[in-house]
């Protein structure tokens, strides 16, 4: 008989469940994560190369949307490794 070894998930495990609950409500099909750990900033491009012409920044709550033209092509996330999971 084989034998199943069990594993604690990762805490990162919860954060990419949730990344990947909400890709579908992306306006693109592929996407590109670049995360700086230094500064701890996500970048998501849904562009590549972005080259925004416009950045806005959400309600000062650290998410700045990056625009060419009218279309969305990138998302930047401050402090990226303090937010919480979505819930609901």
């Amino acid at each position: 008989m084989a034998t199943v070894k069990t594993h604690r998930r990762p805490k990162q495990f919860s954060g990419a469940l949730t990344l990947a609950k909400l890709v579908g409500q992306f306006p693109a099909s592929r996407l590109w994560l670049d995360f700086d750990k230094e500064v701890d900033v996500l970048y998501i491009s849904l562009k590549r190369p972005q080259n925004a012409t416009e950045t806005v920044e959400i309600d000062e709550e650290g998410i700045l949307l990056d625009y060419r033209e009218n279309e969305l092509v990138g998302i930047t996330v401050l402090d990226a490794s303090e937010r919480q999971p979505a819930t609901g």
